[in-house]
């Protein structure tokens, strides 16, 4: 059974770094795809960045130059690191992840999602 487990959100302040980090466990799992996604109170969730096939990535014209997405191979935990946070980065942040699995096929995962508040 594949479940994505994530850590690193917490409390900080304006200016601050956070490091997100989210895992898949599972076996017999190729995964295609990890993504980080936020959803702030009283918004729709979004798309905030993207790491797919050989580290090609993708971000949200929010976070560009500010949030890095990584992960050191395709089976390792893809990582956010953000730098510069302002109070509207605040939100409960989500993992991402398209997985193949012979039983499922290619399927999206979530993690149960960690929260991030940026205090001013």
């Amino acid at each position: 059974q594949v479940q994505l487990v994530e850590s690193g959100g917490g409390l900080v302040q304006v200016g601050g770094s956070l490091r997100l980090s989210c895992s898949v466990s599972g076996s017999g799992t190729i995964i295609n795809s990890m993504a980080w996604y936020r959803q702030a109170p009283g918004k729709e969730r979004e798309l905030v960045a993207l790491i797919w096939g050989g580290n090609r990535t993708d971000y949200s014209d929010s976070v560009k130059g500010r949030f890095t997405i990584s992960r050191a191979s395709a089976k390792s935990p893809a990582h956010l690191q953000m730098n510069i946070l302002t109070p509207d980065d605040t939100a409960v942040y989500y993992c991402n992840a398209n997985v193949w699995t012979r039983t499922r096929g290619s399927t999206e995962y979530w993690g149960p999602g960690t929260q991030v508040t940026v205090s001013s």
